[in-house]
């Protein structure tokens, strides 16, 4: 799309007024969407057989909007040499053809049940300020959403491609005031306090990240049965066969991408889009650039579905094929009750923003995050409006009376995308935001996520004793490394044996070697014995965990600690008992604390961080860790093994007793664990 209406008051907009002079002349000297009641959500009540007819005539009103505003945003300088152009030419028409449309679905329904009341007085629209600030009460940054004139004047000078007032490579959006620093955001989270018949458990499924490119701007919970009915491009994963003339048949034999093929159940979102003047493949398409959604589409870097329980009881199945939307498309034009996104950071996810786009701090990741309707009716997999059949808990975790709880769906995407250059409109680093539907500009308040449960009914109801009893589950349980239908503690014995394993091949060379090296001591080794025990006394052998920073390596970090002489095989033979336990630990805060939060996540800190970021800190753990205890046992040798042997050999003979005595006593400790 071209330049954006009333793009700016000295018509250029590359600066020449002021920010106060833009700030408060209302409607003229910002960018302007129009403003539609939404028809879809006042329908809470459509008769079966109506159904199909009315969905075809509310995508209709939806894309009666989009060529409206496709035609306001033409007009930019018709609308700025005549105000009245804009009324005329484009409001006036469109509440036209909407008349005729509501009568449509009116007649629609009054032919199978009760004709609607009232749906002629939502005929009407208005222009809208497209930059006006969020609604209060949504915003967590004070202070973008106080100043937004300043901003909004800063983000329509010299915006990057083009763009107009409202900012984007399309014109439509995003601006400056949609951003907000995360590190100026307080901490939000707080979670409901469980109960004593709390479902504390999660089953996660693993799908991918949209890797094989599956998008389209259908919409077949909205809009069944038209093209590009959700006027805006959707990554898909999980379901591969969904567009809006897939039948339920359709669904459930197709493929999946979902590591647990008993998951065939479709996860959707809008795709996000950097501002940088790349051409997708919709460059030129509705739902694509023809609509104002333009710019190249990131693939997400992880995504995470988890299915967790309610804080006050246990939850039931939910039934085959129902159908969830969470959060509102159209949200900046009908209000905020309805929205549902939270954005964020990797490493800030206790602070989470309603209607700002985060700018993350350098090395953190962008994270968008949705938890879906967790109350269901008992009876209807749909409804007229899409949401009266599902609810959500209130704080306390209760469900409203008649719905019961089912398990929540919490979807986390991570996108690998760099904070956007405010001061120049982003031009050195581009501006980043999810499709919408054109009149929307891109807003994040208008962010939502669509699901579709089509889980073989087996699977379901493991996922549903595992969530009611406490456990932690899935495909993906444990960010797609652990199968985890079992508990965690079942885990660490799969790890233990694997250093015993490499003990075993090292445990006879020991034996057999002490007795030919026995005598030896006296000349070389006597030093090295001694260190032995200490390193043992010292934590019990941990310290000599040289294998334990490499995970089961037993063999690498050995040399550093035998340079000063190739032959301590004794010394080797002896720490060797204490590697095999640290290993085990320390594999299990590397690989089980960050990945599974294997213990209830406490790593994790409720599997915020658990991806991503978090498992960058898991390694580092490790890694940081093992060098504390190998660094005794690489200074003892060299300071012990400074010391002539030759001069003292007479006075080093209990020495090298006591080495042999103390081998020997690791050798019997081995056996005893063996046996």
């Amino acid at each position: 799309m071209a330049a954006n209406v009333y793009a700016s008051a000295t018509d250029g907009g590359s600066g020449g007024d002021s920010a106060q002079t833009r700030s408060g002349t209302g409607v003229r000297t910002a960018g302007a969407t129009i403003d539609c009641p939404d028809v879809g959500s006042k329908l809470t009540s459509v008769p079966e057989q109506a159904r199909g007819e009315v969905d075809k005539g509310l995508a209709l009103l939806d894309e009666q909007i989009a060529k409206a505003y496709q035609r306001l945003s033409e007009s930019a300088q018709q609308v700025q040499q005549d105000p009245g152009f804009a009324d005329s030419a484009v409001v006036n028409p469109l509440k036209e053809k909407r008349v005729a449309t509501l009568e449509r679905i009116s007649i629609a329904i009054d032919r199978v049940g009760d004709r609607p009341e009232g749906l002629d007085a939502l005929a009407a629209c208005t222009l809208q300020d497209g930059n006006k600030p969020p609604a209060q009460g949504e915003g967590e940054d004070a202070d973008a959403t106080e100043q937004p004139g300043q901003e909004q004047g800063q983000a329509g000078q010299g915006q990057p491609n083009g763009q107009g007032a409202n900012g984007g490579q399309a014109g439509n959006g995003p601006v400056a005031a949609d951003f907000a620093d995360i590190k100026s955001v307080q901490p939000n989270v707080n979670d409901p306090r469980e109960e004593g018949g709390a479902s504390r458990g999660s089953f996660a499924t693993s799908c991918g990240v949209n890797e094989n490119g599956l998008f389209n701007s259908d919409n077949i919970i909205a809009a069944p049965g038209v093209t590009n009915g959700a006027h805006h491009f959707h990554d898909y994963v999980g379901n591969q066969s969904n567009n809006a003339f897939a039948s339920d048949q359709d669904l459930a034999k197709a493929e999946t991408s979902c590591a647990d093929q008993g998951d065939k159940s479709s996860y959707y979102w809008p795709v996000v889009r950097l501002q940088n003047g790349a051409q997708e493949q919709d460059a030129g398409k509705p739902g694509g650039g023809i609509e104002g959604n333009a710019g190249e589409i990131v693939t997400p870097k992880q995504v995470t579905l988890t299915f967790v329980g309610n804080p006050r009881e246990k939850v039931t199945a939910m039934p085959r094929l129902l159908r969830i939307i969470t959060g509102d498309a159209k949200s900046f034009v009908n209000g905020p009750a309805n929205a549902n996104a939270s954005w964020s950071c990797t490493g800030f996810e206790d602070r989470q923003l309603k209607d700002k786009y985060p700018l993350c701090p350098q090395g953190s990741d962008v994270v968008r995050t949705f938890k879906f309707q967790s109350c269901w009716d008992g009876r209807n997999i749909d409804s007229a409006n899409h949401r009266t059949h599902v609810a959500f808990a209130d704080a306390a975790g209760n469900c409203p009376s008649g719905f019961r709880p089912i398990p929540q769906l919490v979807q986390r995407i991570v996108y690998d995308v760099d904070a956007p250059s405010l001061q120049d409109g982003g031009r050195t680093t581009p501006l980043f935001a999810v499709d919408s539907f054109p009149e929307q500009l891109h807003k994040p308040v208008t962010d939502h996520g669509d699901f579709i449960n089509i889980f073989d009914e087996d699977l379901m109801g493991e996922m549903v004793d595992c969530i009611n009893d406490g456990r932690k589950c899935g495909a993906g349980a444990d960010g797609g490394q652990n199968p985890a239908p079992g508990e965690e503690p079942e885990e660490e014995p799969t790890k233990t044996p694997e250093p015993p394993q490499e003990e075993p091949t090292k445990t006879p060379e020991a034996p057999q070697e002490e007795p030919t090296k026995t005598p030896e001591p006296p000349q070389g080794e006597p030093t090295k014995a001694p260190e032995a025990p200490q390193n043992g006394d010292g934590g019990g052998n941990k310290p000599g965990d040289k294998g334990d920073g490499d995970d089961g390596k037993g063999e690498a970090p050995k040399p550093p600690a035998d340079k000063p002489v190739p032959e301590p095989e004794p010394g080797d033979a002896s720490t060797a008992p204490g590697t095999a336990q640290p290993e085990v630990k320390a594999t299990a805060s590397a690989d089980g604390g960050n990945a599974a939060g294997e213990d209830g996540g406490p790593k994790d800190d409720g599997g915020e961080d658990a991806d991503g970021l978090g498992e960058s800190q898991a390694v580092g753990t490790a890694t940081s860790a093992a060098p504390t205890p190998s660094a005794p046992s690489r200074t003892e040798p060299q300071a012990v093994g400074e010391g002539g042997l030759a001069d003292t050999g007479a006075q080093l003979w209990p020495a090298a007793a006591g080495a042999v005595l103390v081998i020997a006593g690791f050798v019997v400790l081995r056996r005893v664990r063996r046996g």
